[in-house]
């Protein structure tokens, strides 16, 4: 069990599937939000990237915006293929241009999450490999127009229909693949 009781727990994410998946740590958490940028240094590949985003997330915290014992949780998901990265689409065109490519292929899946406190901070990277079965247009453009999945990196969202229908194996963990590596949290967090 995690005895957190000493801190004022604090997400800083707008995903309603990371809050869900804190929730189901049995963590009492708050939200916080600021807008960072999501740009990156193109010589970074895969993990580097997902734990650099989540790093600046949470360092664009200031102590001084924090209650006095904060524990404040960051995180950032790649969608990882042929050497680049697929970012959230802008719109129906780029969702359906992803899921062409992830179709009947492997991809892999970063979350880098950021823990701080006033004492301590420290980061770790997950890593899961998905794989899709052949999708068909009729599949791609169903789910892109009925699930609009423009704020999920790759344009899909594993706990949604095109999940239920499309992905043939995961190797590592599905919630890291929603999100937030939860098994790997839970233990970061004991260190706290």
């Amino acid at each position: 069990m995690l005895n957190l009781s000493n801190y004022r727990v604090i997400l800083a994410s707008r995903s309603p599937r990371r809050s869900e998946l804190l929730k189901g740590l049995h963590i009492d958490f708050e939200i916080r939000l600021k807008d960072t940028p999501e740009d990156f240094d193109p010589k970074l590949k895969g993990r580097d990237i997902a734990l650099t985003l989540a790093k600046r997330k949470n360092l664009a915290f200031n102590d001084d915006e924090l209650p006095q014992n904060y524990l404040l949780i960051t995180a950032d998901t790649i969608v990882w293929l042929d050497d680049q990265v697929l970012n959230k689409p802008a719109d129906e065109v780029e969702a359906v241009a992803m899921l062409r490519a992830l179709s009947g292929r492997s991809h892999t899946v970063f979350t880098g999450v950021y823990v701080r406190s006033r004492v301590k901070e420290s980061g770790f990277c997950a890593e899961s490999t998905v794989r899709f079965r052949h999708l068909t247009e009729d599949e791609i453009l169903y789910y892109v127009r009925t699930f609009k999945p423009y704020d999920k990196a790759g344009a899909y969202g594993v706990q949604e229909w095109i999940g239920y229908v499309g992905i043939e194996h995961i190797e590592g963990s599905y919630y890291n693949v929603m999100g937030l590596p939860t098994q790997m949290l839970y233990l970061h967090l004991k260190l706290f």
